[in-house]
């Protein structure tokens, strides 16, 4: 499959991509992929630097000519996001991206295509590669980690990059160009709990929640999408109110920058009201999935008997539980008031785990202001607080203030208009980019963020438009040659 992947138009950054997705690359997972990036950048004969957390700098020359350009910085991170369906049989650990060619599209057999931010960094690649492609010097930057705690951004020491201006290349649509985003933290929940035997004449039941889109925590937290832990929640009070459901197990979601796609519990009721429980759990999922039909056609509840678990959590525990995450804020907090339709502050309850007498929750906060970020964090805390559970601040990171007198943005944004006469989108996002956090080491570098379309990040349903990367790489040659003189 792959190799039709090599025959797009350009091929140079498609080979890339190819060879890059060939590489196992999970998130603090990344020991292959730095040696790959290592060999590939020795092998070119250029500097080539692995720093003290495991960020690569490969440095390549000015081009002829081009010697008097201000130095840039090329940034991608190397890890990727790993999504698969539930019937998808994959070890994301051992195999490499199975790729195909949908129409206009890129895709993945399955599983996330690792588009963001492969194609990144195979434009790279590409580039240090080329024996005709004009550009100034180029420091390479590859970060690690950057989807589960940006430890890569966070660890990279000042003084190691000379670059005065640097391109970031994780934006997501091919009109935008990027000059600010959203700051995070991570909210987890704990406790512990009694585990108590399962009473004599209960039932068992397996409860799933799944066929949601799920998508990007940030970028897509506007889009009304369905969260699997807050469904299987509703389904757990509801259950518990009408017929004094007790919970054995939840296994909900994964990623904390992932919406929830998935969601398992296994219940136990009292036998006599099997009959009139499946029927309650039929009709609230109806409900639900008439309420999400147009974004999540293809959700599913299943409500299926089986052997009754042989514990159950403690009843108190459980009340709590259920809730603090019925009251938990999720999606949207608080619109931008002066960047028309951003989003400023959201939350993604994006995992909960009931097992052993521990539950764990688990949050990404997000926000352009770091006062509303906190102060969402500490709405969150004290919802899980009440419940007795103990609340932990983690990952915690800067946003990425807009410069709108950045030198490179009036170059681009001209570059732009001419090549397709009409104005770029020059906008904030509410991803978390790593641009705040190499801002805070290197506080004079221009910096921003362009990309081609990719859809579905952060999901099995994760899509490269082949057109839209045509229109970025030229895009791409059309700014090295472009760049400010010193």
């Amino acid at each position: 499959m792959n190799s039709e992947i090599r025959q797009l138009q350009p091929t140079q950054l498609w080979n890339k991509f190819a060879d890059l997705n060939a590489v196992p690359r999970p998130s603090k997972k990344e020991e292959r992929v730095i040696a790959f990036m290592k060999d590939f950048g020795k092998s070119l004969g250029l500097e080539t630097i692995e720093d003290k957390v495991g960020n690569v700098i490969i440095k390549k020359p000015a081009t002829k000519g081009m010697e008097d350009r201000k130095p840039i910085v090329m940034q991608s991170h190397l890890d990727m996001v790993h999504q698969k369906n539930n019937d998808t049989k994959f070890d994301f650990d051992t195999q490499g991206i199975e790729m195909y060619v949908d129409g206009d599209w890129v895709r993945a057999k399955g599983t996330t295509l690792g588009a963001d931010n492969g194609l990144g960094v195979a434009t790279i690649m590409a580039i240090l590669e080329s024996k005709d492609i004009a550009h100034p010097a180029i420091e390479a930057l590859f970060t690690i980690d950057e989807e589960t705690g940006m430890t890569g951004a966070m660890g990279l020491e000042g003084g190691l990059l000379n670059g005065e201006i640097l391109l970031n290349l994780d934006t997501e649509e091919d009109d935008e160009i990027g000059v600010g985003c959203a700051g995070g933290i991570d909210v987890t929940a704990t406790r512990s709990y009694e585990v108590e035997e399962t009473p004599e004449f209960k039932t068992g039941f397996k409860i799933t929640v799944k066929g949601l889109n799920g998508g990007h925590s940030g970028m897509d937290i506007h889009k009304g999408l369905g969260n699997a832990n807050k469904i299987m929640n509703r389904l757990m009070f509801d259950g518990f109110e009408n017929f004094g459901l007790r919970i054995s197990e939840i296994d909900g979601g994964s990623l904390r920058n992932a919406i929830p796609r998935e969601s398992n519990a296994i219940v136990a009721i009292d036998a006599i009201h099997e009959a009139a429980f499946i029927s309650e759990m039929n009709d609230l999922a109806n409900e639900i999935k008439a309420e999400l039909k147009t974004m999540e056609p293809k959700l599913t509840i299943e409500v299926s008997k089986i052997e009754t678990p042989a514990t159950i959590m403690d009843l108190g525990v459980q009340e709590g539980l259920t809730r603090a995450i019925y009251a938990a804020c999720n999606g949207v907090y608080r619109m931008s008031a002066d960047i028309p339709d951003l989003v400023e502050t959201s939350n993604n309850i994006a995992r909960v785990i009931v097992k052993d007498g521990e539950v764990k929750i688990g949050c990404l906060t997000r926000s352009s202001v770091e006062s509303s970020k906190f102060d969402l964090a500490n709405m969150l805390r004290a919802t899980f607080e009440l419940t007795g559970c103990e609340v932990e601040f983690s990952g915690d990171y800067p946003g990425w203030t807009p410069n709108m007198d950045s030198a490179i943005l009036k170059v681009m944004s001209k570059l732009y208009k001419d090549m397709n006469g009409k104005e770029a989108h020059v906008a904030a996002c509410h991803a978390g980019l790593e641009c705040g956090i190499l801002g805070t080491n290197y506080p004079k570098m221009d910096m921003i963020s362009f990309g081609p379309n990719i859809k579905g990040a952060h999901s099995p349903d994760e899509r490269a438009q082949i057109s839209s990367a045509q229109k970025y790489w030229k895009f791409v040659l059309e700014i090295l040659k472009n760049i400010p003189k010193k």
